[in-house]
């Protein structure tokens, strides 16, 4: 390959490097704007909808079971979209509810269940839409200044409980799947999520840092 070609390659890799970034960046500033499109939409017709019932505590639940079931019959007419979607679709939701006053708490766990039961039932990746469903709930109690670590332990454990109802496999890919969700936020369901073993390492400093050795060792040291 002569010089003026190997100049001519690199510069059609890099018009080409050039052509791909600029139509992801459009594809993925589109695909912001459909996300606050849906959020605004839930959001306005879970609030509208509570204001006209006149009875926000009792119909929360239900409204929220509704407009999660037609969120997932819109992606299968459509055949795609409910991992995009079903995130703006919780965070609309919770947004909506806290606009009339209700029960932010009750109703995360219910849009996780609904979420990852829909899931389900249409043959997605359950564990996906469980993680993309409380990422949508934390992220709008962050919004309104809710209480981050109880609605997202009420998420978490909805998801876990409704993965029970699908299968042992169910549960183990939505509990590893938000173990890392859950990062950083104290306490957030560590009843429901499994918590990392002590090393060994991180044991026997322990023992030499408080001169004492756990009950524990002393017996299974005596049995050997």
């Amino acid at each position: 390959m002569t010089n003026e070609e190997t100049v001519s390659a690199t510069e059609g890799i890099g018009k080409a490097g050039t052509i791909v970034k600029e139509g992801v960046v459009s594809s993925l500033k589109g695909i912001n704007e459909i996300e606050a499109e849906i959020v605004s939409l839930v959001r306005n017709t879970v609030s509208n909808t509570l204001r006209a019932s006149g009875a926000v505590a009792n119909e929360g639940v239900n409204i929220t079971k509704d407009v999660v079931k037609g969120a997932i019959t819109a992606t299968e007419e459509v055949g795609t979209g409910l991992i995009l979607s079903t995130k703006s679709v919780a965070k609309g939701v919770v947004m909506g509810v806290s606009d009339v006053g209700g029960d932010v708490g009750t109703v995360a766990g219910q849009i996780v269940k609904g979420a990852v039961k829909g899931a389900a039932e249409v043959g997605a990746d359950v564990s996906l839409v469980a993680r993309r469903a409380v990422d949508g709930v934390i992220e709008a109690t962050k919004e309104i200044g809710g209480n981050v670590e109880e609605v997202a332990a009420v998420a978490v454990s909805g998801a876990i409980e409704a993965a029970g109802a699908i299968g042992n496999t169910a549960v183990k890919a939505v509990k590893d799947m938000l173990v890392g969700v859950v990062e950083g936020i104290k306490d957030v369901a560590s009843a429901a999520l499994p918590k990392a073993k002590t090393s060994i390492s991180e044991e026997k400093t322990s023992e030499k840092e408080t001169g004492e050795i756990p009950e524990v060792t002393t017996r299974s040291r005596g049995k050997r």
